[in-house]
């Protein structure tokens, strides 16, 4: 079975620890998936070359090319990891800006996988104040266990082991969650759309 994964993150400089923990992230979740038989296909999609188009969507109501292209990537998936860098323990403007302006029902039952750097352990919470809440609003099937990730945790090799461990181990849930799952149906707004207004024409209740 192919698996296919949207990696969003949201790093705001190149090189970016946002975008170092996604990486691993996926390679973990990759290595899980296959080992369980499955092959993957992932994609990423970086939000920091989108900023524009974010924002013009916002007071515009009208996506662009490439934008679009990063909405479909996500609708596509199976499953998306998402990461995003931590401030003032929330997300960043422009990792819910993206979110704002993507169509209505993308992730209903979409298997998530939530992530975050920060400068210090002081924004950990981040994952389970800000994240979780949100996706659960957007009605995706968020994973148990997140990881947040400091900046010392990308220094020692003591401390890049420990995070390992926590990437490996929110990798395996992940992947269990995914194959529980199963192939995810594809939301296709402007079909459903029409579905419910023949319906209404037609005096049958949705």
């Amino acid at each position: 079975m192919t698996t296919k994964i949207a990696i969003i993150t949201a790093g705001l400089r190149d090189p970016s620890s946002t975008r170092l923990l996604a990486d691993r992230l996926e390679a973990s979740v990759r290595a899980e998936l296959t080992r369980a038989g499955d092959t993957v296909e992932s994609s990423f999609v970086e939000l920091r070359p989108l900023g524009r188009a974010i924002i013009d969507a916002m007071l515009s109501g009208f996506p662009t090319a490439p934008l679009e292209e990063a909405f479909g990537t996500v609708a596509d998936a199976d499953g998306v990891i998402a990461v995003t860098p931590a401030f003032n323990a929330s997300f960043s403007g422009l990792f819910k800006s993206f979110f704002d302006v993507l169509p209505e029902d993308t992730f209903a039952d979409m298997p998530v996988l939530i992530g975050a750097s920060g400068g210090t352990e002081r924004h950990s919470l981040v994952l389970e104040h800000a994240l979780r809440p949100m996706f659960s609003y957007l009605h995706a099937i968020v994973s148990p266990r997140g990881v947040y990730a400091a900046t010392d945790d990308f220094g020692s090799h003591e401390s890049g082991a420990a995070l390992g461990e926590r990437v490996d181990r929110a990798a395996a849930d992940y992947a269990r969650l995914v194959q529980g799952c199963g192939p995810r149906r594809r939301q296709d707004p402007l079909t459903e759309d029409l579905a419910t207004m023949e319906r209404l024409l037609q005096h049958d209740p949705p």
